[in-house]
């Protein structure tokens, strides 16, 4: 599933009628479709937030929702944390670790998968 977020506003994403198709969105529909079943249990979908300025893949884990944003020009993969309150410093998001482009999106959904998994955010 994907979903469009734009001035606040949420809403879902259609197949190919009113998707985007620019280079990010390809690239994250290429890595959701290699996601682990443990990744689409934990409710995996595709974001184009244009508020935040990032297309990724969110999932609703246990403690809030994790996103991994897909990388623009030369930057690395993020795997982002969001607080669903800011934290007593104002932060509404922490980042828990970087990719670099080198690996393939079978490595990348891999490597989040795991990186997850193995921090208890996926059960």
């Amino acid at each position: 599933m994907e979903i469009q977020i734009a001035d606040g506003i949420v809403r879902r994403v259609r197949g190919g009628q009113d998707a985007p198709l620019n280079p990010l969105s390809i690239q994250a529909r290429t890595v959701a479709n290699v996601l682990p079943l443990v990744c689409h249990r934990a409710g995996a979908k595709i974001v184009h937030n244009a508020d935040a300025n990032y297309t990724g893949i969110r999932f609703e884990t246990p403690v809030g929702p994790v996103v991994l944003e897909m990388p623009n020009g030369d930057d690395p993969y993020r795997l982002v944390h969001e607080f669903i309150e800011p934290d007593a410093n104002g932060r509404t998001e922490v980042e828990l670790r970087r990719f670099p482009q080198i690996y393939k999106p079978a490595g990348i959904a891999f490597n989040t998968a795991e990186f997850l998994r193995s921090r208890g955010f996926l059960k």
